[in-house]
């Protein structure tokens, strides 16, 4: 998934399930999205995060 397409899904999963969602890249490079709760990774692996609280 492009970078475009991970912001747009975490933006769309944060305002409807109202929790903090992060955007990362796997490690084969492609970019996903998860709750940030749920996140255990590497901390340098976060592009970016969207909390719909902010």
């Amino acid at each position: 998934m492009s970078l475009a397409d991970a912001h747009a899904f975490a933006f769309s999963l944060a305002a409807t399930l109202m929790v903090t969602i992060i955007i990362y890249r796997a490690g084969d490079g492609t970019m996903s999205v998860m709750p940030a709760a749920e996140y255990d990774g590497d901390a340098d692996t976060i592009v970016g995060e969207i909390d719909p609280f902010a």
